[in-house]
């Protein structure tokens, strides 16, 4: 039989409140339950999370499962995280995380490298440059000017520069 620790609704309709149950796995959210241990009032400012400590620590060793929610409520009552230590799991302290523990000098840092660090090392040293790579190729079409940095297309430069130019001629004429 697999136990479950999750919320059960109580309250009028658009106005949840829920109790914290031991249930049976198989039995529907607002069925029968083996045991009540706590309450949820999620429209309150903050929200009531009432759990019993005790309660929930003995059905957690006894392996009662808590639901993703339930958990994040045990955790905010402070029962989880006793219930992590006694089980000696990851203590969820910043300096856990670092790996320190009282007593214990830190380890050194990592060092860190980068993808194009580790690749450099990894590839042999390159050779000379060949000299074909050093000649320039005749520009094309498409390619860009290497001394106007746009793309040589006479069409298109001598009507654009022209018809400004005709513009203003025809403007100082009428004046």
């Amino acid at each position: 039989m697999s136990v479950k620790i999750r919320l059960m609704r109580v309250g009028k309709r658009k106005q949840p409140t829920y109790r914290v149950v031991v249930a049976d796995a198989r039995s529907p959210r607002d069925g029968r339950i083996i045991e009540m241990i706590g309450k949820y009032g999620p429209r309150h400012e903050p929200s009531l999370v009432d759990i019993d400590g005790d309660k929930a620590l003995d059905w957690l060793r006894k392996g009662a499962q808590p639901t993703e929610q339930v958990q994040k409520l045990l955790a905010a009552a402070g029962v989880w995280e006793r219930y992590e230590e006694e089980k000696g799991g990851p203590i969820k302290t910043k300096l856990a995380r670092r790996g320190v523990t009282p007593g214990k000098t830190p380890p050194p840092p990592k060092e860190r490298k980068s993808r194009k660090a580790a690749a450099a090392k990894a590839a042999p040293p390159a050779a000379e440059p060949a000299p074909a790579a050093t000649e320039e190729a005749p520009p094309t079409e498409d390619a860009p000017d290497v001394a106007g940095g746009e793309a040589s297309r006479p069409e298109e430069e001598e009507p654009a520069a022209e018809e400004p130019v005709a513009e203003e001629q025809t403007e100082e004429t009428e004046s």
